[in-house]
């Protein structure tokens, strides 16, 4: 194991090394949380894939595939299908925006009063997302060297949390790129033909194994239905994803990068599901379906091998920790913390006030200088605060899977309506989109704690629900005001600046321009003063 344990440990030492190189490009809010918008298609695409296939659709789509056969590829398939409507539909659309979060754009559009409800069930669904992928280092770390469970969680954790810490999302796009290129070696180009050869090819696994297990619907049409419900739709809305379309330098590496990004997930689900399928085959008997991805890379491959592909593994897992934990940092800053200051700045005595605006000539730079270096600051302290509490969580909780159904269910009921309400029907207005993610929410929470935490039907009512409700008190309500639409269009448009788009009848008003300009405020629409 020792080459294995070279193989590791250069990998890991690797990823603090590219932490240490993207702090020295992060200089600004822009390129510390969103890489300053300039990725280009292949860094786009491969660190697309990289966040949206963790450790469950690794690990755990290895064990859907020893469990149900080829049909276990489902739910990443399901996550690849989500994320090619993203890319396709809606990209460009949210590129355009120039925002850092999905709290900004649902201010945008409805004019700034939907956003801090939907930032905290955002902050709770990023929180946990990081935490389900922190807790798998666990079994990752138990293979490799035997660990303590808590030590692993710690020691894998530490390392995401330092990187992430450093340089923000420079630095976890660099590691994400390697993380890219080790999993596609380590998985699709090592572990699947060699799984299926020592499971001697596709006609003896399937002359040993049940019809069942080469059925496209094998592990059940209703599971299907549910997983792209919570994972498709979730590819929608989750703020990890967001953040990274963000980062695309334009319209059409967010569309192609994207598309390109989606199609690998649909290869990786399949590869996965033929890994696990394989494993049934050579190990019928394991105490769990989870263990066949450890079980077979430990005795199915040659050292140095293994080595690259639990490494593979970790970067899976690494890849999903650092976006969600920058995608929870993110909202805890702009969309919480930000509106808790925004209340006290606007209570500041009109004496300062006063000092400000009489700020002698050539202070201004600096002060604008200052300002985007304490804007960096605060987020490495939130992504710290953030990384210790997910690493406390983690140690304390158990069931992972409960864990992230809960986030993901809590996700689509709350925020899928509004958010693609906002996106596709103008008739939207901000009453109907607080009304909807309170009661998909609330809906969704109830069944749950009536049914448990795992049953298909809460998702399935609270989706109803939140549509219902967001479609009756929207029709019930005062439409949006002309001019937040307005400055919503000019966004989607690609004008930053906020220019309302030409129209004679807005411009007989006379007060357009001043009312998006009230509208683009960053009081308005982050809650910063």
């Amino acid at each position: 194991m020792a080459v294995d344990y070279a193989v590791i440990v250069l990998y890991l030492a690797g990823m603090l090394a590219m932490g240490w190189w993207g702090m020295r490009r992060a200089k600004s809010k822009s390129d510390f949380l969103v890489a300053g918008r300039r990725l280009g298609p292949v860094m786009y695409s491969g660190t697309m894939a990289a966040i949206v296939l963790g450790g469950a659709s690794t690990i755990g789509g290895v064990g859907l595939g020893y469990q149900y056969g080829l049909s276990g590829a489902w739910m990443v398939f399901t996550i690849g299908l989500g994320l090619l409507a993203l890319s396709v539909f809606f990209s460009a659309r949210i590129a355009r925006l120039k925002v850092y979060t999905v709290s900004e754009m649902l201010d945008l559009r409805y004019g700034g009063s939907a956003g801090i409800i939907s930032g905290v069930v955002m902050w709770a669904y990023t929180l946990m997302l990081a935490v389900t992928s922190t807790i798998a280092y666990a079994t990752i770390f138990d293979v490799l060297f035997g660990m303590d469970r808590t030590l692993s969680i710690v020691l894998g954790g530490a390392i995401v949390v330092a990187y992430s810490t450093l340089g923000g999302m420079w630095s976890i796009t660099l590691t994400d790129m390697v993380q890219f290129v080790v999993k596609t070696i380590g998985v699709l180009l090592l572990l699947l033909p060699i799984a299926v050869i020592k499971a001697g090819g596709f006609a003896a696994m399937k002359a040993q194994l049940p019809d069942d297990y080469f059925a496209p619907l094998g592990i059940g049409g209703q599971t299907v239905f549910t997983y792209v419900l919570i994972y498709s739709f979730g590819m929608l809305i989750g703020q990890d994803i967001w953040q990274r379309v963000f980062t695309a330098r334009g319209d059409k590496v967010a569309r192609l990068g994207g598309t390109a990004a989606g199609t690998y997930c649909l290869a990786y689900a399949l590869a996965g599901a033929v890994i696990g399928t394989a494993a049934k085959v050579l190990y019928p008997h394991l105490g769990s379906p989870d263990d066949a991805f450890a079980t077979i890379v430990k005795d199915a491959l040659p050292v140095g091998v293994r080595g690259l592909v639990l490494a593979a593994a970790l970067s899976a897992v690494m890849s999903t920790s650092s976006g969600a934990l920058i995608a929870c940092a993110t909202v805890a800053n702009n969309d919480i913390w930000a509106r808790v200051k925004s209340v006290a700045a606007r209570r500041r005595p009109a004496a300062e006030e006063a000092a400000d605006a009489g700020r002698a000539p050539g202070t201004e730079q600096a002060g604008d200088a200052a300002e985007e270096h304490d804007e960096v600051r605060g987020n490495r302290i939130f992504i710290l605060l953030m990384g210790l509490a997910v690493i406390v969580i983690a140690i304390a909780l158990n069931n992972v899977v409960e864990a992230l159904t809960l986030a993901y269910n809590v996700l689509v009921g709350g925020l899928l309506v509004p958010i693609l309400g906002g996106l596709l029907w103008k008739r939207g207005t901000a009453a109907g989109a607080l009304a909807s993610v309170a009661v998909g929410g609330l809906t969704v929470v109830g069944l749950m704690v009536s049914l448990g935490v795992l049953a298909n039907e809460p998702i399935y009512y609270g989706l109803i629900a939140s549509l219902v409700v967001y479609v009756v008190v929207s029709l019930a309500t005062k439409p949006t005001d002309p001019e937040v639409l307005a400055a919503w269009r000019a966004r989607l448009a690609g004008r930053p600046d906020g220019a309302a788009d030409e129209d004679p009848e807005e411009e007989a008003t006379g007060d357009t321009a001043v009312a998006v300009a009230r509208v683009l405020t960053p009081s308005s629409v982050t809650g910063r003063a």
